[in-house]
């Protein structure tokens, strides 16, 4: 098993002081970082289990980021989440793809459910610091949901189920039968009634755990089902949320990618890179080409960023006053969203694979894997088609039209 044994001294994080403000935990978020940094490139070629690096998220508390203090999370609000996971990815792609996922299903009762469920569950999952998974997949047939009376019963496959076997929990959903009525709920990962197929062999992204799994007999009560009451669904507008607070985390993944991209070359560049026999220069950072280069990179990435950043705030008003958030509000934010959600997936591919103009032929190596950035990027943005983004941009801009709230709008 790949193991993060050649990191730098193991850090008792029993013996630092709980982070109590965005900075203190986006600086306990680098320091975890500079772990997960050691042996990226041998981790990604393993493709193993990520055991040993959410333990890791585990021990920093990283996972209880968005959880109540007073259940002994971090207390912290969604862009610094967002800044959070574009650290870890930025060391390693995967691991951030796999923390923000688990935010986001973290935060999937209070998107969803009832008040009395939002507190028995974010009080459980600070306190026993779970670490979420989601077998929420909307392009497969849906899975099945039996209702026995005071319980309903899951049944069916789903192609991802990303966090799978390191996950404590997952977050399952269906469709009951005989209606069209979803139902969500949170499960124990590791029961007979659920079978992950380690089935995930992609080119990027490669430690997810995002791989099939079958779902046989999985019964919850009625009272687990997210957001019912008496059988019967409490809708509000927050619960469309899901949508553009996972895209902004998709944003924040993709971005950190870049930025460990651009780091690590320009790190190698600086130190390893040879200027070129005919150019008339002794260094190859002072070759005229690779500077542009590297400005031109730095610049993109740097804007988006900062849209990142904008658009994240922006949504922070809705997440405050989830009862009571419109739908107008909500389709605007989602434009917003969509903006930068196609910004980040141009600029973090073109980061990732123009890097090797500047780093040069001995870059290529295996051991060295920079390859690994944009087969990370290109691997997941493939998630929806980012020219529907842009299709929900344009159509506000020029026919004043929200998008509706799809399972990807």
């Amino acid at each position: 098993m790949t193991t993060l044994d050649n990191r730098p001294a193991t850090i008792d994080w029993t013996t630092r002081p709980v982070p109590d403000s965005p900075d203190a935990w986006l600086a306990r978020a680098r320091e975890v970082r500079d772990v997960l940094a050691v042996g990226a490139a041998a981790r990604d070629r393993a493709g193993e289990t990520p055991y040993d690096e959410i333990a890791l998220l585990k021990d920093s508390g990283l996972v209880t980021l968005l959880g109540p203090a007073a259940h002994g999370g971090g207390g912290q609000e969604w862009p610094t989440a967002y800044r959070v996971v574009r650290e870890i990815a930025a060391a390693d792609g995967s691991i951030g793809q796999l923390l923000g996922y688990h935010y986001l299903w973290n935060w999937a009762a209070r998107l969803v459910g009832t008040p009395e469920q939002i507190e028995a569950v974010e009080a459980d999952a600070a306190r026993n610091r779970w670490f979420f998974g989601g077998a929420v997949n909307p392009r497969d047939s849906d899975v099945r949901i039996r209702d026995e009376g005071d319980r309903i019963v899951f049944n069916g496959r789903k192609s991802f189920s990303t966090g799978s076997k390191v996950s404590d929990v997952t977050v399952l959903e269906g469709v009951l039968e005989g209606t069209d009525t979803h139902v969500f709920a949170i499960v124990p990962s590791d029961q007979p009634g659920i079978t992950f197929h380690d089935d995930w062999d992609n080119i990027g992204q490669r430690l997810t755990e995002s791989g099939g799994v079958t779902i046989s007999e999985v019964g919850v009560p009625w009272a687990a089902a997210a957001g019912f009451v008496g059988k019967t669904f409490q809708p509000r507008v927050y619960n469309t949320l899901n949508v553009p607070t996972i895209q902004l985390v998709f944003v924040s993944f993709y971005l950190g990618i870049a930025r460990g991209a651009l780091e690590t070359a320009t790190g190698y560049t600086r130190t390893q890179s040879r200027s070129w026999l005919h150019g008339g220069h002794d260094r190859a950072v002072d070759e005229p080409y690779v500077l542009d280069l590297y400005g031109d990179l730095a610049s993109k990435l740097w804007a988006v960023e900062a849209l990142a950043d904008q658009v994240a705030q922006e949504g922070l008003a809705l997440h405050r006053d989830a009862w009571n958030v419109t739908e107008q509000q909500r389709g605007e934010h989602e434009v917003r969203v969509a903006a930068v959600k196609a910004r980040a997936t141009d600029v973090a591919l073109e980061v990732t694979s123009r890097i090797l103009e500047g780093t040069g032929a001995r870059s290529t190596t295996t051991e060295l894997g920079l390859d690994r950035f944009w087969r990370n990027v290109r691997t997941h943005t493939l998630h929806d088609p980012v020219a529907y983004k842009r299709r929900e941009v344009g159509a506000h801009l020029l026919r004043d039209e929200l998008p509706e709230p799809t399972w990807y709008s």
